[in-house]
C-alpha cells in the first residue's frame, strides 16, 4: 500500500513547478513549557537527561539522580543545630536527609518537526497547492537549516501514499524530492494520514522529545479505502481520531474552493481536534504563515 522509498511511484501525472519562496521569518515556538530530552539549536527547553546547562535547582521528591549538591547542602544548611546529637552520635561534620536532596533543573536547545501531508489527487486548485507546498517547505527548509529542524513530506495519490521527503534538514534533498511530484488520480486520504502516524512514530522513537506537527493540505474529500471494510471517509476519521488520541498535534488546510466547499475539511479537523485554515488567496507566503501561527500559539 505504501511506498516510502523513489519519489518516482507513480505512472503519468501532470508535474507542478515550486512556487514561490522567500525568506521566512524566524520560527519561534513556546517549546520552553515541555520537558524534553531532544537537542537542537532553536527553543531553549528542560531535559530530563543529565547533560544540558544546569539552571536551577528543585526538590528531588524521592529520585536519586542527577543531584544538586551545592542546593542539596544549602538546603540542609538551616538544620544542622537540630541535628547536631545526630551527626556526634554518628561522626558526621554535617548531615543531609532524604527531604534536604535537590535535582538540577537543566536546559537545552531542542527542534521542531514539521510533517506536511499533501493531497495531490486532481481537485480543485491541486496544482497551486503543490506549487504552494514545495514553496512553503523551502521556506521553512531555508529557517531551519542551522537550528536543526525538520521537515518532511507526505504525499497521497491514486491508491497510496508516499513519503516523498523523510524528516530532515537538508535543503539540497528537499530540492531533489520537491523537484518532480505530478498530481491526478483519486484520494486515499486514509493512506495518507496512516503513513504520517507512522512516520511521526518513527520519529518519535528516534527523537523521543521532538513534538511534531502535521499540516494535512486537503479537501477533505477521501474516496479510497485501505482495507475495504469502512467508507473511504469513515476510514480516514478513524485513523483521525488516533492520531488526535495520541496527542499528535495537527492542522488542516482546507484546499477546496468557496464555492464547491462541503465542509469534509472542516469535518477533518473536527476529528483531528484541530484547527481548520481556508486560505483565500493561495500562496507559498500564506502557507508559511499558517504554520508560523500554529507553531507559536
Amino acid at each position: 500500500m505504501f511506498d516510502t522509498g523513489s519519489a518516482y511511484w507513480w505512472d503519468g501525472g501532470q508535474k507542478v513547478s515550486f512556487g514561490e519562496t522567500f525568506t521566512p521569518r524566524r520560527l519561534d515556538n513556546q517549546l520552553d513549557k515541555l520537558s524534553r530530552k531532544q537537542s537542537g539549536r532553536r527553543s531553549r527547553t528542560r531535559t530530563e537527561r543529565k547533560r544540558g546547562r544546569y539552571i536551577q535547582a528543585r526538590p528531588a521528591l524521592g529520585r536519586s539522580d542527577d543531584i544538586a549538591f551545592d542546593a542539596t547542602l544549602r538546603a540542609a544548611a538551616p538544620f544542622q543545630i537540630r541535628r547536631a546529637p545526630e551527626r556526634a552520635k554518628r561522626g558526621l561534620a554535617f548531615s543531609i536527609k532524604k527531604q534536604d536532596l535537590q535535582r538540577k533543573v537543566r536546559v537545552r536547545l531542542t527542534a521542531n518537526l514539521v510533517l506536511f501531508v499533501v493531497d495531490a489527487s486532481w481537485s480543485m486548485a491541486v496544482a497551486e497547492r503543490m506549487a504552494a507546498t514545495k514553496g512553503a517547505i523551502l521556506s521553512l527548509l531555508t529557517d531551519a537549516y542551522q537550528r536543526r529542524d525538520r521537515v518532511g513530506l507526505v504525499v497521497f495519490q491514486k491508491d497510496r501514499a508516499n513519503l516523498v521527503l523523510p524528516p530532515t534538514n537538508s535543503i539540497q534533498l528537499a530540492q531533489r524530492a520537491l523537484k518532480d511530484i505530478p498530481v491526478g488520480g483519486k484520494t486515499p486520504l486514509s493512506a495518507g494520514l496512516y503513513l504520517a502516524y507512522e512516520v511521526i512514530k518513527r520519529e518519535q522513537i528516534s527523537h523521543p522529545d521532538v513534538l511534531p506537527l502535521l499540516i494535512i493540505l486537503t479537501d477533505g474529500a477521501g474516496n479510497v479505502s485501505m482495507t475495504g471494510q469502512l467508507p473511504p471517509q469513515e476510514e480516514a476519521h478513524k485513523l483521525a481520531e488516533k492520531i488526535a488520541q495520541d496527542d499528535i498535534r495537527s492542522v488542516v488546510i482546507n484546499m477546496e474552493h468557496q464555492a464547491f466547499d462541503q465542509g469534509l475539511a472542516q469535518g477533518l479537523a473536527d476529528h483531528l481536534k484541530s484547527p481548520c485554515y481556508s486560505l483565500s488567496e493561495l500562496k507559498a507566503e500564506n502557507l508559511y504563515q499558517a504554520v508560523r501561527a500554529e507553531m507559536v500559539t
